[in-house]
C-alpha cells in the first residue's frame, strides 16, 4: 500500500537533512516507524478478530497499551534493524520503506505466531491506546510498497466502504488531512474491512405493524378481552337487602343489560391526535367491528343500548349482524348534519315493544337547546315464560342517550338532561300516576358526584348563580376571568317543562277530550256576563248592534265565571331549583375498594375518568356508615349483579383505550336486574 511522504522526507529538495541534524532525524524517523509499526499492528487485528468484538474493544477500552508488551515489541524491531539506521543518510527514502517493510512483514508474523495469546492477553486498554497512536497528526514518511497478506483462514471477508458513523468513528486506518490529492482517488485506504455478513432466516412476518416493527399478530379471537383486562362479575343475588331479606326471594324475571359507547368512525377521524398512542391497524373499522360483535356475543345482554353509532354502519353491518343474534333494533341519528346516533336493541323473545319515542334535544330559536344531541326511550313489556303461569310483571322504561361533551356548558347539558327525564316521566307513568321500573343509562359526559351525576341520583339541584363548567365536573375552568353562570329560569316557558321535569299537560288532571252539554246549560250563556258586554271594535248597526240583552231578574253574573276557572299546575316553577321523582340510583359505586383507585369508563389523553352511567329505579339508602356494595333500597327493580370495571393502572397496561382486544376508546357497561313476578 502506497502512503503520501510526509514532512520527515526532509526539507532539501533531494529530500535529506544536513549532517548536524542527523540524531533529531533519526529520532523523528524512529517516532514515525513506531507510529507505523502500531498503525498495522492494529490492522492485522482488525483483519483477524470479528467485527462485532473489535468495535466492542476499542469503545470500551481505556487508552494507553501494557508498557511491558510495548517495550519488547520496540527491543525487538530496533535490534532487527541498529544496523540499518546510520545507513538511511546515504540510502535516502529508500531505506525508509524498506524499514516499513521490514517492520510490516515482522509484524505480520508475530501476529500469525501469536494468534492465539493475543486473544487471551490482549487487553482493552491496550487496543484503545493503538486507536490513539494511528490518530496522530503527523502521517507516516512515504508511500509503503504494496505488500500481498497471507491468506487467512476463517469467515469470508467483503469491503464495505468507510462509514462515517459511530460503528467506525473509532477504526479509521490513517488520518486524511494530509494525504495527497494526486495519490487519494483510487487509494484503497478509503476502504473498511468487516466480515461478510451471514444471511439470517427471516422469520414469519406477523400480520400487524407497530412502529418498530414490522407487524404484530393480533391476539387470538378465542380468547376474550375480558379475561386479558381481568373484568370479574360481582354478584350480588345473594346479598341481603335494607329490610335483611335476600335479592333473590320469590319468582323474579331476569335480564341483563349492557350500555356501551363504541366510538363512531367518523369522530375518531376527526380527534385523531387523542388516538396517537393506537396503532392505525387496530383503529380499523373492520377490526374494532369484529371485536365489537365478539363482545356482543361473548357477554349476550337481553337489552344493548348505544351510543357514537354511526349511520352507515348501523344499517350496513350493526344492525343485520344484530337482527341474526336475535336482536330488534331502533335506531335516532343525531340532528343536522351530524352522521352518528343512538341505538337501542332488545330480544323479542324476552320483551314486547309498547311504545318507542326518539328525543331530540335540538330546538330551534333557543340558544340553549341548539346542539345536536338525541335520547331513545323504550317502553317494554317482559314476557313471562309460560311455566310460571298466570302472573304480570310491570313495564319497563329504557332510556339511552349521549350528552353534549363541551365541558363548559353545563347548563346545555343540564337542559338536555330536563328534556329527557320529562319524557321518561311521561313513558313511565302509570294510571295510578306512579311510574314503572325505570333504567337511564349513556354517556352524559359529566363526573360522578358533580352537580348534574348528584341531581339525576337525588332528584334535586339548585343552579342559580352556579358556574357553567362546574355542572359536569369534567374540567376545572375557575381560573378564568369571564365565568359563564346559570341564571335562573334556566329554560323559557315555552319549552313547556317545568322545574319538576314535566311535561305542563302532564301537571293537569287527564280530563275527557269530548265533552256532552245539556239545552240549558247552553241557554245560560245567553245572558252571561260576557255575552252582556259590547265587544270592542264592534260596528254599531241600528236594530243589530246597538241592542244590548237584558238579564233576567235573579239571574246570577258569576255562575259561568266559576265553572269555567281551570286547574292551577301540580308542579309551579320555581327560582333557580329543578327537581324530578324518578328515584334514580347508580349501579355502579365508581370506587374499587380492592385497589383503592377509582373506576374507568374512558381515558381521554391517557387520563382515566367516568362518564358513562346504568342509573335505575332505586330509592338510595339514607344510612351513610353501611359497609356493603348495596347503597340503595330494592323496589320493583332489584340489581342482581354488574361487570367490574377498571382502574387507571390496569388501562395503562394495556396501552389505554382502545387497544387491540377492547375496540372503542369506552368500557362497556353490563348489569344484570330481576323484577318482581305478581298474580294478575
Amino acid at each position: 500500500m502506497m502512503y503520501p511522504a510526509g514532512p520527515g522526507s526532509g526539507d532539501s529538495p533531494e529530500g535529506f537533512p544536513e549532517q548536524p541534524r542527523l540524531q533529531p532525524q533519526i529520532e523523528n524517523c524512529t517516532a514515525q516507524t513506531q507510529d507505523a509499526f502500531f498503525t498495522c499492528r492494529k490492522s492485522a487485528l482488525l483483519a483477524k478478530s470479528s467485527s462485532p468484538q473489535v468495535e466492542s474493544d476499542f469503545a470500551m477500552s481505556p487508552r494507553g497499551p501494557d508498557q511491558e508488551e510495548r517495550e519488547g515489541l520496540l527491543q525487538q524491531w530496533q535490534e532487527e534493524t541498529s544496523s540499518q539506521v546510520l545507513s538511511t543518510v546515504s540510502e535516502g527514502p529508500l531505506v525508509d520503506k524498506e524499514l516499513a517493510q521490514s517492520s510490516l512483514a515482522l509484524l505480520m508474523d508475530n501476529a500469525r505466531e501469536q494468534d492465539a495469546a493475543s486473544e487471551d492477553k490482549w487487553s482493552s486498554r491496550q487496543l484503545s491506546d493503538l486507536r490513539a497512536a494511528e490518530t496522530l497528526e503527523e502521517p507516516f514518511i512515504e508511500m509503503l510498497g504494496e505488500e500481498t497478506l497471507p491468506e487467512v483462514e476463517g469467515p469470508m471477508w467483503a469491503a464495505v466502504p468507510m462509514q462515517t458513523g459511530l460503528q467506525y468513528a473509532n477504526c479509521a486506518v490513517l488520518s486524511m488531512g494530509a494525504l495527497a490529492a494526486e495519490h487519494w482517488e483510487e487509494d484503497p485506504a478509503v476502504v473498511a474491512w468487516s466480515i461478510a455478513p451471514e444471511p439470517v432466516p427471516q422469520e414469519e412476518a406477523p400480520n400487524w405493524s407497530f412502529e418498530g416493527l414490522e407487524q404484530l399478530q393480533p391476539p387470538p379471537v378465542e380468547i376474550p378481552y375480558h379475561e386479558i383486562l381481568w373484568r370479574e362479575w360481582e354478584d350480588f343475588s345473594t346479598q341481603l337487602d335494607a329490610q335483611g331479606l335476600e335479592a333473590g326471594d320469590g319468582p323474579q324475571f331476569q335480564f341483563t343489560l349492557m350500555s356501551y359507547n363504541i366510538l363512531a368512525q367518523d369522530l375518531m377521524q376527526q380527534s385523531s391526535e387523542l388516538y396517537v398512542h393506537c396503532h392505525p391497524d387496530i383503529l380499523n373499522w373492520n377490526y374494532r367491528f369484529a371485536n365489537l360483535m365478539q363482545e356482543f356475543q361473548h357477554w349476550d345482554p337481553d337489552i344493548l343500548c348505544l351510543q357514537e353509532v354511526q349511520e352507515d354502519h348501523y344499517w350496513e353491518q350493526l344492525e343485520p349482524s344484530l337482527r341474526m343474534m336475535g336482536f330488534t333494533c331502533f335506531y335516532k341519528r343525531r340532528t343536522g348534519c351530524k352522521t352518528d346516533g343512538c341505538a337501542v336493541c332488545y330480544k323479542p323473545t324476552r320483551f314486547h315493544l309498547l311504545c318507542a319515542s326518539p328525543v331530540e334535544y335540538f330546538r330551534p330559536g333557543l340558544e340553549l337547546l341548539n346542539r345536536d344531541n338525541v335520547a331513545l326511550v323504550l317502553l317494554l313489556q317482559p314476557l313471562v315464560p309460560e311455566g310460571l303461569g298466570q302472573v304480570a310483571v310491570a313495564p319497563l322504561c329504557v332510556a339511552n342517550t349521549h350528552v353534549l361533551y363541551n365541558p363548559r356548558r353545563g347548563d346545555v347539558k343540564l337542559a338536555q338532561m330536563a328534556i329527557l327525564l320529562a319524557e321518561v316521566d311521561k313513558v313511565a307513568r302509570l294510571s295510578d300516576g306512579s311510574h314503572c321500573p325505570i333504567i337511564l343509562c349513556g354517556d352524559l359526559n359529566s363526573v360522578p358526584d358533580s352537580p348534574l351525576y348528584n341531581f339525576i341520583r337525588d332528584g334535586e339541584l339548585q343552579y342559580h348563580g352556579m358556574p357553567a363548567w362546574k355542572v359536569s365536573g369534567q374540567e376545572d375552568f375557575s381560573h378564568q376571568l369571564y365565568q359563564r353562570k346559570l341564571q335562573a329560569p334556566l329554560w323559557p316557558s315555552s319549552l313547556g317543562i317545568t322545574d319538576c321535569c314535566q311535561y305542563v299537560t302532564s301537571c293537569h288532571p287527564k280530563t275527557s277530550e269530548r265533552h256532552e252539554y245539556s239545552r240549558d246549560f247552553l241557554l245560560r250563556f245567553r245572558f252571561c256576563h260576557i255575552a252582556c258586554q259590547r265587544p270592542v271594535g264592534l260596528v254599531l248597526m241600528e236594530g243589530v248592534t246597538d241592542i244590548k240583552p237584558e238579564r233576567p231578574a235573579g239571574w246570577a253574573e258569576s255562575v259561568l265565571e266559576e265553572d269555567t276557572s281551570g286547574p292551577q299546575p301540580v308542579c309551579p316553577r320555581t327560582t333557580g331549583t329543578i327537581r324530578h321523582c324518578l328515584h334514580l340510583t347508580s349501579v355502579y359505586t365508581h370506587f374499587l375498594p380492592q385497589l383503592g383507585r377509582p373506576e374507568v369508563t374512558t381515558m381521554p389523553l391517557g387520563l382515566g375518568t367516568t362518564v358513562d352511567y346504568i342509573f335505575f329505579s332505586a330509592a338510595s339508602c339514607e344510612n351513610g356508615n353501611r359497609t356493603d356494595r348495596r347503597l340503595y333500597q330494592d323496589g320493583t327493580l332489584k340489581l342482581l349483579g354488574r361487570l367490574s370495571l377498571l382502574s387507571e393502572e390496569i388501562l395503562w397496561a394495556a396501552n389505554g383505550l382502545p387497544n387491540p382486544f377492547c375496540s372503542s376508546d369506552h368500557l362497556c357497561l353490563l348489569a344484570s336486574f330481576g323484577m318482581e313476578v305478581t298474580a294478575p
